[in-house]
């Protein structure tokens, strides 16, 4: 009786034994980005680099960037519980915004950006905090931008020389700002990634017709670039 008895045990511990049993894989990353013009892919008619990033990875993308949004707007969005329920499943949470605000200034004269640019340090800082409160596990990578403004052929058309200077300015200034706010995240370089690494590379062949947005190929530069800025394996 006691023989019968282990030998049941055996084969009940054998049908529930690990071996037998596939073990659940790792979930796919999912990558969740806020943003302006830039990340949702605006004038370019191709995959955003937000997605093209989520394919690297092996994962999944919910882009919910706008076309005009603003830091404050990004901050302002991470509060709905659309945004929330996202980020707390997020693997990497991508952060591109501010352009918005420094080319407001621009438009209207340029000469100094230390207001809009104070306010994309907060903003985006503040965003930073939100989404550690949220996920605190989520990787987050805060983009800078090669020009806050158009760029290549058609800045130097539409600005001259003198706008293409001050173009500079504006956008120095505005990715000071993120880095600052990129203290708790990770900053990403989109200047080498579209302008080479001297940063003074002409980027028209990576620009859309409008010169103020990525195209198919820019998009997958800033995609590569934010692929390099996390380890991986």
């Amino acid at each position: 009786m006691k023989r019968l008895v282990l030998l049941a045990a055996l084969l009940i511990a054998g049908c529930g034994a690990p071996g037998n049993i596939a073990a659940p894989g790792p979930a796919a990353p999912q990558v969740v980005t806020f943003g302006d013009s830039v990340p949702a892919g605006t004038a370019c008619g191709c995959t955003p680099f937000p997605d093209l990033y989520a394919k690297l990875l092996g994962g999944t993308s919910d882009n919910l960037a706008k076309s005009g949004f603003t830091s404050l707007d990004v901050r302002q969005q991470l509060a709905t519980p659309v945004a929330e329920a996202a980020v707390r499943t997020a693997t990497v949470v991508l952060v591109m915004a501010g352009a918005n605000d420094v080319a407001a200034a621009f438009d209207t004269g340029g000469g100094t950006y230390a207001g809009p640019t104070e306010q994309v340090r907060q903003n985006v800082t503040a965003v930073v905090a939100d989404v550690h409160a949220l996920q605190p596990a989520a990787a987050v990578l805060i983009f800078g931008y090669w020009n806050v403004v158009e760029d290549g052929d058609v800045g130097r058309r539409d600005y001259g020389d003198d706008g293409v200077a001050e173009a500079a300015a504006a956008t120095k200034d505005c990715n000071d700002a993120l880095r600052k706010a990129a203290a708790g995240a990770v900053y990403v370089d989109t200047t080498t990634a579209v302008k080479g690494d001297s940063g003074e590379e002409d980027p028209t062949g990576l620009l859309a017709a409008d010169g103020d947005h990525p195209n198919a190929a820019g998009h997958a530069a800033i995609a590569a670039a934010a692929y390099a800025a996390l380890p991986h394996g």
